[in-house]
């Protein structure tokens, strides 16, 4: 232990029985956001879209955050901070109604992305680990920037409002074409309309998010002990502990069969104090 606090300068050896050297992810910046999205366009499945235009109007009942993707790169001229590109996917469910009938239900996904800039430290170290493998043909390992890694937390969002619009009359900009990932496209039943719908429909969210950069880090930490589990392991699924075994290691109750004397209170307790379950 001295042997370590002499290469640490904040470290002092009487000031720790017992440390250890420790792995983990320092947190170098975070920051948290709360957005109201507002018009954010829906992309309906194909029978979703020919319900909607037929539909006197719709309103979303829900909306279900399905992934979010995450992209970091340094920001240019400053080489501490990092620009992190944040795409959520959310899965929309919405109601439309159609002359008299019972409200029909319709499905789609929204995209949303946001940016932010965090301080994510320098490094210069390039890091390799047992289970990394070449995938380059010539065999010939290529460097790859040392990037803090990024950590969005986020809670489903809240559905705020929600709209109808005709296409020929909403007078909508020109909107990018929207590449979806194939892994969110295969999570509906049926293909999705990117174009040549009649008419959209737009949802206003609110949603809270933490994001936070996160580098590798070595530490020194006191240490109490190792954490052991106490539970044993069991090999069937729903096996209790031998009732018997549990209740050798109960105390006896001694306190229980003094007899109460009429200044001291009388302990109304559970019949059945001593649960086996």
């Amino acid at each position: 232990m001295s042997e370590q606090c002499q290469d640490t300068l904040r470290c002092d050896p009487n000031d720790l029985q017992q440390a250890m050297s420790i792995h983990t992810r320092k947190i170098t910046d975070s920051c948290r956001d709360k957005d109201c999205i507002e018009d954010l366009r829906v992309y309906l499945t194909t029978g979703s879209q020919t319900l909607l235009d037929t539909a006197t109007c719709a309103k979303v009942r829900c909306a279900e955050l399905l992934y979010t993707y995450i992209d970091v790169e340094p920001v240019a001229f400053d080489r501490h901070h990092y620009c992190i590109d944040v795409t959520f996917y959310y899965r929309v469910l919405a109601d439309a109604t159609i002359g008299t009938a019972r409200p029909a239900a319709l499905y789609g996904v929204a995209v949303f992305t946001k940016r932010a800039v965090l301080c994510g430290e320098d490094s210069k170290a390039h890091i390799y680990r047992s289970d990394t493998r070449l995938c380059e043909a010539d065999g010939i390992s290529r460097y790859i920037a040392n990037n803090p890694t990024a950590v969005v937390e986020v809670l489903d969002p809240m559905v705020l409002g929600s709209k109808v619009r005709d296409v020929c009359e909403c007078k909508c900009k020109d909107e990018c074409a929207l590449q979806l990932p194939g892994a969110i496209s295969g999570m509906f039943d049926d293909e999705l309309v990117l174009s040549g719908e009649r008419k959209r429909l737009y949802v206003t969210l609110g949603q809270f998010s933490i994001i936070r950069l996160e580098r590798d880090a070595q530490l020194i930490v006191p240490v109490l002990d190792y954490a052991i589990p106490t539970k044993e392991c069991c090999d069937a699924a729903g096996c209790a502990e031998d009732p018997c075994e549990m209740f050798s290691r109960i105390p006896f109750p001694a306190t229980q069969f003094a007899p109460n004397g009429c200044d001291r209170e009388v302990n109304d307790g559970p019949s059945c104090p001593y649960k086996t379950t």
